[in-house]
């Protein structure tokens, strides 16, 4: 570890720097860098793709997305920033490590990204300096060596995340929302979305759950992943999610094109949380009851 930390430190100062004219993603060829040398990278977007073919040496990818002062004009600056990673499910020929205050800390290892992909989620303070770090790994043939990856990023303003069960980070996600949550959610999430719990599938080896809606109304959706038939969203297994009675209102954020559960009050609950709030006027979006 202490080596590879060394060439880190020893390919700072001649690294090569390369990104994509949008700083959302980066395409390259271990091919053009020099042995042993350490490629710089920084992106600064809140999503985007790294595809490296051929590995050799390392990469140091910077990211460095332009987070908003506010949130949504609600006055509040962002806490902690959440990055989430996907691996290819071709990924090879490298390991991920997450580089944080000097220190290196394995994330993806090539043999893990060789089974069904996972998404590895961490987070940071915005003034923290965090990087994630790239080793080739040897073989003897790498022409079809491709290490591949997609990336997200989220400040945590915008309501409570439920992460993937392979996080870093994402305590509390299984906790229910409180009032205040539950508002906050009407009015940022990618999804609203109002109906019943259909059935709830678990998935043992993704360590994840699930579940299957049946849609009565759809108030908002970033994708259109929601039909009058109904849709599906995830959740961490560790939440324990029972199919059950009851009209709930369904809200969450999208990893990867797919829907995670973020808060679910009841459906009666919700309109008496928002009923209380409009009267005294603390409901920070309108939304429509019927």
């Amino acid at each position: 570890m202490w080596a590879l930390w060394a060439l880190c430190l020893a390919g700072l100062g001649a690294a090569l720097g390369s990104y994509s004219a949008d700083q959302c993603s980066w395409r390259g060829s271990g091919l053009s860098q020099e042995a042993g040398s350490v490629e710089q990278l920084s992106l600064h977007c809140a999503e985007g793709s790294l595809e490296w073919l051929y590995p050799t040496g390392a990469l140091r990818l910077s990211l460095s997305p332009r987070l908003p002062t506010a949130a949504a004009g609600h006055g509040k600056s962002p806490g902690h920033v959440t990055a989430c990673i996907k691996p290819s499910s071709t990924f090879r020929g490298a390991q991920i490590y997450l580089e944080r205050d000097g220190l290196l800390e394995l994330l993806l290892a090539e043999a893990d990204a060789s089974l069904r992909p996972r998404v590895r989620c961490f987070s940071w303070l915005p003034r923290d300096k965090v990087a994630l770090f790239l080793q080739s790994t040897l073989h003897p043939d790498i022409s079809r060596r491709i290490a591949a990856l997609r990336y997200e990023l989220r400040a945590d303003w915008r309501a409570r995340l439920a992460l993937p069960s392979g996080s870093l980070s994402g305590e509390g996600a299984c906790r229910p929302c409180n009032d205040t949550e539950i508002l906050m959610a009407i009015c940022t999430s990618d999804f609203v979305v109002r109906g019943n719990i259909r059935s709830v599938a678990n998935d043992a080896e993704l360590q994840e759950s699930v579940i299957g809606v049946s849609a009565a109304r759809v108030h908002r959706q970033k994708l259109p992943l929601f039909q009058a038939a109904g849709g599906s969203m995830r959740t961490p297994l560790r939440c324990g999610v029972k199919p059950g009675p009851g009209t709930f209102l369904f809200t969450g954020w999208l990893h990867f094109g797919e829907a995670w559960l973020s808060c679910a009050p009841r459906y009666k609950d919700f309109r008496r949380i928002y009923e209380g709030a409009r009267r005294a006027r603390q409901n920070p979006c309108e939304f429509p009851l019927d």
